[in-house]
């Protein structure tokens, strides 16, 4: 019998595509699905008028943060009234081509009138908080207010965010009027009370999470990405489909940086996706590897993107704690990605690169010091001898001196290599970056990236903070509460799968710092009630708050990985799901067993968990993968994956169970390769 041929064997260089699109692709593609992509073009002064004013957002922000002792309500409505500005600033009201430094009269009214409203509150603050509840809904100036706050706001957030958050909002409050609300109260409850607008989101948007987009923006300026894609390449590159185990790599390292599955896919992925369909992957499985890898960045510490400083706040616990408890499950998630391109690499017989052309360790470890930032930043937040917002602080801080260190040692490399001698004002020269690299300019273009990134969170949070408010109103939560315990009865199983179809029907389309506000508020409490440990409820509903931007029909990661490897953005879509089913299982582990995050056990049960769990991804791998040491039939692949589900879910007969379906068709697999090489 000869030996099966891969199935990319017979094809040659000519054969495969090898094409991506260009920036101007993914840009194409990204104005057209992804509303946050979408933005005014600013040329000349007014470019230079429209930076000014982001970046002295961020300073302020900075400032407020550390140093000011503002009453809340004043911190949260100065904070959106300056948000309202640089949105309308920023979003135009349509999408598609838009005029060069064009600003319509109708943005600037609706600009002044929604941050009118906000500075309005700002500004009156103690004399509204000391009025009676009855003189501010008699008050016909007091709702009009509000109605017009919220309403611009929600203009806003179709703009920058899109449709899907405001229909939920909609339905929820024609829920809230239905249950007898009147305008003036609801308003009132929006705009002015502590559950609406200014409740939890926006209060620890403007606290915490603002801080650490600035501080993603700085790290980014310094060439850490860089650092992190080398640092993937020379451990994994020279194996069975390198550059896609580059890809998972890199993106989980640098999701630690910048906490967005987009701009992750687009910043690794114009480097991996190329590399990918060089070594031979097909377009939608290079920018689906990509898109789910990047993805992966909200859930890998230490910065996890915007919702898990809202679940330490919901929690009351440290953040420390959080990233702590997510170590495990990140890394299972991102194990069994790293399995299936793995697989996929060994059915299409690819190589690696040659390791002649990788970066090499011993180079990469002069540049260690670009880890410098991250380093303090997680000896701070994990040592709570400081407030997140001051860590952060301190951490931008230490950026910007890396930054001019990376100026210093690139003048003597420079000087090293064209043996040139190097001089003291050369030195200073080259720090204050007048040869390049980091410069005062740098330091500008990360505060104003840094103030353009908040919008549209600090939007999603306005407005989950509206949806958040009309459950608390109305008790809406107890009512889904007792509709789903009752459902489900005894079976914990069954409540966690109808909870997960809450979650992703709630959170179709929207944001994921929104879907998790929503998702605390509406189904965390339903896993509570069915005795899921509390922390353990909050990390399931995250989780499913997160996979929407890599599952269709709105999955933006997947269409940006897509626009770069000119693939199909839906199949692209639905292979990314595949891949990234470990964001799917894993919930469901730690629900039943919160073992894998570190509550109430002990050290040897988690490395049990640990290692059932990660054998268990090995066999949901390769049943969806189709290949283990060869092809899989169907018998083959249903006992590979009953097997697989059986191992991540703890429980000794389980466990058990699970080791004879995978072992058996692994020995199977193996025994039928000797008879094939026979």
């Amino acid at each position: 019998m000869s030996k099966k041929k891969p199935q990319n064997a017979n094809l040659n260089a000519a054969e495969i595509d090898t094409s991506t699109g260009s920036a101007a692709d993914v840009e194409a593609v990204m104005r057209k699905y992804d509303r946050e992509s979408n933005t005014r073009v600013w040329e000349g002064k007014p470019k230079i008028v429209v930076s000014c004013i982001l970046a002295a957002f961020s300073l302020f922000c900075i400032y407020v943060t550390l140093f000011a002792n503002y009453l809340e309500q004043v911190r949260m409505t100065s904070f959106m009234g300056l948000v309202i500005i640089m949105g309308f600033l920023t979003f135009p009201m349509k999408k598609g081509n838009v005029k060069v430094n064009s600003l319509p009269w109708y943005d600037v009214v609706l600009m002044v009138l929604g941050a009118g409203a906000f500075f309005y509150y700002t500004f009156n603050a103690h004399f509204i908080l000391n009025l009676r509840l009855k003189e501010l809904l008699t008050n016909p100036l007091y709702t009009a207010v509000a109605i017009v706050g919220v309403l611009v706001l929600a203009e806003l957030c179709r703009r920058s965010v899109g449709l899907p958050i405001l229909f939920v909002a909609a339905f929820f409050l024609a829920y809230t009027f239905i249950n007898g609300k009147t305008l003036s109260r609801t308003a009132y409850e929006m705009f002015y009370g502590d559950n609406g607008i200014l409740g939890t989101p926006v209060s620890v948007c403007s606290k915490y999470i603002v801080v650490f987009i600035i501080f993603g923006a700085f790290l980014e300026r310094t060439g850490v990405s860089n650092f992190f894609i080398n640092l993937a390449n020379s451990l994994t590159g020279r194996f069975a489909g390198g550059p896609a185990k580059v890809a998972v790599i890199s993106s989980a390292l640098c999701g630690m940086v910048s906490g967005s599955s987009v701009g992750n896919t687009v910043t690794t992925g114009s480097v991996t996706i190329p590399m990918m369909k060089r070594t031979g992957y097909r377009s939608e499985f290079a920018g689906a590897v990509e898109a789910a890898a990047s993805t992966g960045g909200q859930i890998m510490p230490p910065i996890m993107g915007a919702a898990a400083f809202l679940m330490a706040d919901y929690l009351g616990i440290s953040y420390s704690n959080i990233i702590v408890r997510a170590i495990l499950p990140a890394v299972l998630y991102f194990l069994g990605i790293f399995i299936a391109v793995h697989l996929e690499a060994k059915k299409l017989g690819l190589k690696g690169i040659d390791p002649d052309l990788l970066p090499k360790m011993k180079h990469l470890i002069k540049d260690t010091y670009l880890l410098l930032p991250l380093i303090v930043l997680i000896y701070l937040v994990c040592s709570n001898t400081r407030t997140m917002q001051f860590s952060a602080a301190v951490a931008i801080l230490v950026a910007i001196l890396v930054g001019i260190i990376s100026n210093v040692l690139a003048y003597y490399r420079n000087c090293a290599e064209h043996k040139t001698p190097s001089t003291v004002e050369g030195a200073l020269s080259a720090a204050v970056g007048k040869k390049g690299g980091f410069t005062p300019k740098s330091i500008f273009e990360a505060l104003e990236a840094g103030g353009r990134s908040c919008v549209t969170v600090a939007v999603a949070c306005g407005i989950a903070g509206v949806i958040c408010g009309c459950i608390t109103v109305t008790g809406l939560a107890n009512k889904l509460i007792s509709a789903i315990v009752g459902v489900s009865g005894s079976s914990m199983l069954l409540g966690l799968v109808l909870t997960m179809l809450c979650c992703i029907v709630l959170g179709m389309g929207v944001p994921t710092t929104a879907t998790y506000c929503i998702m605390a508020s509406t189904c965390a409490p339903i896993l509570i009630q069915m005795g899921v440990p509390q922390i353990a409820a909050h990390f399931f509903v995250f989780y499913y708050g997160i996979v929407a931007d890599i599952t269709p029909p709105v999955a933006l990661a997947a269409y940006a990985g897509a626009a770069i490897a000119k693939g199909n953005p839906m199949r692209t879509g639905i292979t990314a799901t595949r891949l990234a089913i470990g964001a799917f299982i894993i919930p469901f582990v730690f629900a039943v067993s919160p073992s894998l995050l570190f509550v109430d056990t002990v050290w040897y049960e988690v490395v049990l968990i640990a290692i059932t769990a990660t054998l268990g991804m090995i066999g949901v791998a390769a049943s969806l993968s189709g290949y283990l040491f060869s092809e899989m039939n169907v018998i083959e692949r249903a006992l590979t994956a009953a097997g697989g589900l059986m191992l991540i879910v703890p429980g000794v007969w389980t466990d058990g169970v699970g080791i004879l379906l995978v072992g058996a068709v692994l020995v199977w697999q193996i025994l039928r390769k000797k008879r094939v090489r026979a």
